[in-house]
């Protein structure tokens, strides 16, 4: 039986067992092995891979292991350029755009509140919600690693934190996402764009205090909440300015 040896980098190591972080390891494979099989194998989502050298070579994920090959797997890189080298994904996405599985609410919520479209059901299944990332080019977010090791997500995330607040700021680094903020531009229950209306048009449904202290509002044609700068929209505000 053909045999190949292992070494994952950085946070690559968090999906595998104690005894084999940081370290290489040697496990047999099975006929006609892909590196994807053998890393998906191993406990590792696809989607956490950015470069995958065997023999010190760059591959992708079709490259079929041979006995006794020595292959590297690394995570996004932040300060070594691996443009010369062969990417395990054919190309990043352009515009920034989620879908949330069902135990991450809070965290779509917030990623709504910073201008990035976000979809969230806490009834969708995880082929829906592979089927809707491949339909409209969506970066998959969940705790769930089985579900992004499916065939059909190239671009994904597993998010480590278990709070909301740190949830979003492990999203904001690990893809960069401090350029494309647009704070308060999404509903944050419809995922709809805001846009401003008038006070005088929604002066009827404004609490008293409200009429009388702010003048600017947006609004949701779909839900048609209406929305203004108040303490909890400074609240959301300094979450989103903390580094």
């Amino acid at each position: 039986m053909a045999t190949a040896t292992f070494r994952f980098y950085e946070e690559l190591n968090d999906f595998l067992p104690r005894e084999r972080r940081r370290q290489e390891f040697t496990v047999p494979c099975a006929a006609a092995a892909t590196t994807k099989h053998m890393i998906e194998a191993l406990g590792v989502p696809h989607t956490e891979i950015e470069l995958i050298l065997v023999n010190g070579e760059s591959v992708g994920f079709d490259h079929q292991l041979q006995d006794g090959d020595r292959v590297a797997v690394y995570p996004k890189f932040e300060a070594f350029d691996v443009m010369p080298l062969l990417r395990v994904r054919r190309e990043p996405l352009r515009r920034p755009q989620f879908v949330a599985d069902a135990h991450l609410g809070g965290l779509a919520r917030l990623l709504r509140m910073a201008g990035f479209d976000t979809l969230f059901d806490n009834r969708y299944r995880d082929r829906e919600i592979a089927d809707i990332a491949l339909r409209q080019g969506r970066i998959v977010l969940t705790r769930d690693r089985e579900l992004l090791k499916l065939r059909s997500i190239t671009h994904g995330c597993y998010v480590r934190a278990l709070q909301p607040a740190q949830q979003l700021r492990e999203i904001m680094e690990r893809l960069d996402l401090a350029r494309n903020i647009r704070p308060f531009s999404l509903c944050l229950v419809c995922n709809a764009p805001l846009r401003t209306i008038d006070k005088a048009r929604v002066l009827e449904r404004l609490p008293p205090s409200v009429r009388d202290s702010h003048d600017r509002f947006t609004t949701c044609d779909v839900c048609h909440r209406v929305f203004w700068q108040g303490s909890h929209w400074r609240r959301m505000q300094a979450l989103l300015d903390q580094p």
